[in-house]
């Protein structure tokens, strides 16, 4: 904003300059309002002023900032828009001066009342940033002068125009700050890890070794293992949990798209580009980076990757800058890397630099005992989505489940259920509910599942797996066995049923 066109005196000058500077030095909007008020009576020399923030839903003013004696009584208090010298100023949109409160109808001395502040004179005007009022800004009783000077309402104006962006960049600010937060607990928000096996124990045990530490972790395992899930896991105890968590499917883009994607691109870079876009090293910076499916990238992704992942820098596609960045790196695959550098597909230098902290994630049917745990909180999910009761399973639906093989992991048990779900219109999931895959098998299975228990199972079969999560529920429920029939999703006669033929005793 140019200033010497309006004809201020140099004192004058100085002081917006310097009001600015201290207005515009911060974006924490309570800060940047305690610092409009402090300015304000410093530019105009008053003896107070405060900050009153127009809120128009409520058609309130509200004192969000005053300095002053007994400025601090005023904070937080409001008032109807419609009223004081404020309130016409408000619907004016024009800056005022009024020497003698005491003459002036509409003068609210409510205000002094509470502050025990006796005002004799006042001058204010709008906040205004594009055409929308933010709030009014008054100055109380000048110093060394029974009243303001008319010429002083430019002055005020150009001051209150000021504060105005500052108000509006802070606000901004503040609700970036906001979504950013809300974003990253969407994002985090499914973060738990089902299931008490020794395998994901162990898996987990790894994750909270590693987590602390800026080591890069790469995961492996089958498609469906959640490989992203112990991903987020890993961000959300680790010292960057504060930070931004981003994740990429490198599989389901091109290579143009991923490196653009992954490194950003300038305005110009190729066709279609028309404007610079950030990269996600970039959005991720001081956070973690999740490249998924880091198997399928192309041999000169590879080479870019080596770089930043050696010199913690890149350069946007098309670009010539040299960017520094600070991300931990978690990569997946579901492939076998060390079969695809003997192939030539991937580079040997960039495998050990990713491979500094391998952790496999299990296949399902390595833990068939968090089967039934995982359904049950697929199943608790899916009907409170869908707005339905919660649903239970069938005895013989249980043994299906387990028994399963489950090629698609976690991924197909959790589409399996909420298919169940839509499909059941009762209390109970059974076998019809259950796709042909699963319920084609059911007569085999069950008769081996009914065998099994006549002659006692091999370890861990279904009859263990069935009996460990039973043992588990009691337990956690104190070895209450209506919480723990509750929790299995059976009839407490079922659970007391079970407990009978599985000859389990309190306390193992």
């Amino acid at each position: 904003m140019d200033l010497s066109s309006h004809g201020f005196a140099p004192e004058s000058l100085s002081a917006l300059a310097e009001a600015s500077a201290a207005i515009n030095s911060t974006l924490d909007l309570v800060e940047v309002l305690d610092r409009i008020a402090g300015s304000a009576a410093s530019v105009m020399r008053a003896e107070a002023s405060s900050v009153l923030i127009y809120n128009p839903l409520l058609n309130k003013l509200v004192f969000a900032a005053a300095v002053g004696p007994q400025g601090s009584v005023l904070a937080g208090k409001e008032f109807d828009a419609e009223l004081g010298i404020a309130g016409r100023m408000l619907k004016t949109r024009k800056p005022e001066n009024v020497s003698d409160v005491t003459k002036n109808p509409d003068f609210f001395s409510g205000i002094d009342e509470l502050s025990t502040f006796q005002t004799r004179g006042l001058m204010g005007a709008p906040m205004i940033y594009q055409d929308q009022v933010v709030g009014v800004v008054e100055v109380l009783n000048p110093i060394g002068a029974d009243a303001f000077q008319d010429s002083d309402l430019e002055l005020m104006r150009v001051f209150a125009n000021l504060a105005a962006s500052a108000v509006h960049n802070a606000r901004v600010h503040e609700n970036l700050r906001k979504e950013n937060r809300a974003l990253r607990d969407s994002v985090l928000a499914e973060t738990e890890i089902i299931g008490s096996s020794k395998a994901i124990r162990e898996v987990l045990k790894l994750a909270d070794r590693v987590a602390p530490t800026n080591a890069g972790v790469l995961l492996l395992g089958e498609t469906g293992t959640g490989k992203e899930l112990l991903a987020k896991y890993i961000h959300k105890v680790s010292d960057r949990s504060d930070r931004t968590f981003v994740a990429v499917n490198c599989a389901a883009l091109t290579e143009t798209l991923l490196e653009s994607e992954l490194f950003g691109h300038e305005k110009g870079a190729f066709t279609g580009a028309i404007s610079q876009h950030l990269g996600r090293f970039e959005l991720a910076d001081n956070g973690t980076l999740f490249l998924d499916e880091i198997g399928d990238i192309s041999p000169s992704t590879q080479v870019k990757l080596l770089r930043l992942l050696q010199e913690h820098a890149f350069t946007r596609v098309g670009g010539t800058k040299t960017i520094s960045c600070d991300v931990r790196i978690i990569a997946a695959t579901n492939r076998d890397l060390k079969k695809a550098i003997k192939d030539g597909k991937f580079r040997d230098d960039l495998y050990y630099r990713l491979n500094v902290f391998p952790i496999k994630l299990p296949p399902l049917r390595e833990r068939r005992e968090d089967i039934l745990e995982l359904a049950m909180h697929f199943a608790h999910t899916a009907s409170r989505s869908l707005g339905q009761s919660p649903k239970s399973f069938t005895d013989e639906a249980q043994t299906l489940l387990v028994a399963h093989d489950w090629r698609g992991n976690i991924r197909e048990l959790s589409n399996v259920i909420e298919r169940a779900v839509l499909m059941a219109d009762g209390s109970a999931m059974g076998v019809d509910h259950l796709p042909p895959e699963i319920a084609g098998a059911s007569e085999g299975v069950l008769e081996n599942a009914r065998t099994g228990a006549r002659a006692g199972a091999k370890p861990g079969g279904l009859r263990d797996t069935e009996r460990a999560m039973i043992v588990r529920a009691l337990r956690d429920c104190g070895w209450n066995q209506s919480a723990a029939a509750r929790d299995l999703g059976i009839s407490r006669d079922n659970l007391r049923y079970r407990i009978k033929k599985y000859e389990i005793k309190k306390g193992e």
